[in-house]
C-alpha cells in the first residue's frame, strides 16, 4: 500500500494535499484502473485526518471522475478512456492469436448489443477511419494555469514521433477544434474529463497520457542527508506543487525544499546559489545549468544537478505511437 502522508505545519490544507497525492498515484498509474482504495478507516490511521476529510477527498475525486463507489465494495479507479487501446486494422489470425481472440469476444459483444456482422464490420471501419483522420494533427492541451506542464508533454512528444505538435491552453481548445476537421487531442489523465467535453463536441479523439512514476528520483530523495538543501525545478507550477507534497510526505522537515520555475529567471538564480542538489525536468535542465553558470563565482561548490527521465511514461508514448501509425 502506498504511504500517504499529511504535513501538519504546510500551507495546503491536509485535504488538498491528500487529494493530490491520491490524484498522482492514478495519474502514474501505481493506482491502476479498477484498483481499490483504501477505506477511510486505512487512510485515518495512516494519515492522521479525521474520516469525514477522507470521505470528502473521496467526493472530489468521484466527482473529478477519477475513481468511482461501488455499494458495499469500496472506492474503485475508475477507466478513464476506454479507448486506450487500438485495434488491430487488419489482424492475421495466425500471427496475431490474442489479438483474434479479442476481436471475436467484441464481435460477439456487438451481436449480442443486436447488430449484424455487416453493420458491426461498418461500425468497425468508420471508427478506424475516424482514428486515422484524427492522427493527422496532433493538438496538446492543459488549463492555461499551467502552461508549463503542456510544453513538457509538446517536447517530449515532438521528440520521440518527429512530427508537429500544438500547444493549445484548454480555454482555447473550442475554438481551434471548430477550425480543424479532425484532430487527436492529447493531455495528462488529471485533465482528460475537461477536455473530452469540450473535444467530444467536435468528434475528436481524447488520447490520456501517462505521467512519469519518478520513482528513481524519489529513491534518491529518500537517501538525502538530512538538512539538505534540495532545489526543485520544472516548467510547470503544478508538478512543483505536487513535489512539494510528495517530498514532506517522505521526508518531512529533514529537508530544506526550495523551488523554482524555470521561467522565473531570479527566482531560478536564488535557487542554484542555495541548493546543495538540485532535481529538474529535462525541459528545464538547461537553464539550471545556464543559471549555474552565471553564479559560479558566488558559490564555493556547484550543486549536483539530477534531471528526471521524462514527463511521459514509456508506455503511454508507445500506444500514440501505435494509434498514429508510426510505430
Amino acid at each position: 500500500m502506498l504511504q500517504f502522508k499529511i504535513q501538519s505545519d504546510s500551507d495546503i490544507p491536509a485535504s488538498k494535499q491528500l487529494f493530490d497525492q491520491i490524484r498522482f498515484a492514478i495519474a502514474s498509474r501505481q493506482y491502476p484502473p479498477g484498483h481499490r482504495l483504501p477505506s477511510t478507516r486505512q487512510l485515518a490511521t495512516m494519515t492522521g485526518l479525521h474520516r469525514n476529510t477522507i470521505s470528502k477527498v473521496y467526493q472530489q475525486l468521484e466527482e473529478a471522475s477519477l475513481v468511482e463507489s461501488m455499494a458495499g465494495s469500496g472506492i474503485y479507479v475508475k477507466e478513464q478512456n476506454k479507448q486506450d487501446i487500438s485495434l488491430p486494422e487488419t489482424p492475421l489470425f495466425s500471427q496475431y492469436p490474442q489479438e483474434s481472440k479479442l476481436i471475436h469476444k467484441t464481435l460477439d459483444e456487438l451481436l449480442k448489443q443486436g447488430l449484424t456482422l455487416s453493420q458491426a464490420k461498418e461500425l468497425s471501419l468508420a471508427v478506424i477511419d475516424w482514428r486515422l483522420r484524427c492522427s493527422a494533427q496532433l493538438v496538446v492541451t492543459v488549463p492555461s494555469r499551467d502552461m508549463g506542464a503542456g510544453e513538457l508533454i509538446l517536447q517530449e512528444l515532438e521528440k520521440a514521433l518527429a512530427i508537429p505538435v500544438e500547444l493549445v491552453s484548454m480555454e482555447d481548445l473550442d475554438q481551434v477544434l471548430s477550425q480543424k476537421k479532425s484532430a487527436t487531442v492529447v493531455t495528462s489523465r488529471y485533465f482528460i474529463p475537461e477536455a473530452d467535453s469540450i473535444a467530444s463536441a467536435h468528434a475528436n479523439r481524447v488520447f490520456p497520457i501517462d505521467i512519469y512514476d519518478y520513482g528513481k528520483e524519489l529513491a534518491i530523495i529518500k537517501k538525502l542527508p538530512q538538512d539538505t538543501r534540495l532545489g526543485i525545478v520544472s516548467l510547470s507550477p503544478g508538478i512543483i506543487r505536487v513535489a512539494e507534497i510528495l517530498i514532506h510526505s517522505l521526508r518531512g522537515d529533514d529537508l530544506l525544499l526550495i523551488t523554482a520555475q524555470a521561467s522565473d529567471r531570479h527566482q531560478l538564480l536564488t535557487l542554484v546559489r542555495s541548493a546543495q542538489t538540485i532535481m529538474s525536468d529535462p525541459a528545464s535542465y538547461s537553464l539550471v545549468r545556464e543559471a549555474i553558470l552565471n553564479v559560479r563565482d558566488d558559490i564555493i561548490r556547484p550543486p549536483d544537478v539530477i534531471c528526471s527521465e521524462s514527463y511521459i511514461g514509456d508506455t503511454s508514448i508507445n500506444l500514440l505511437k501505435r494509434e498514429l501509425g508510426l510505430g
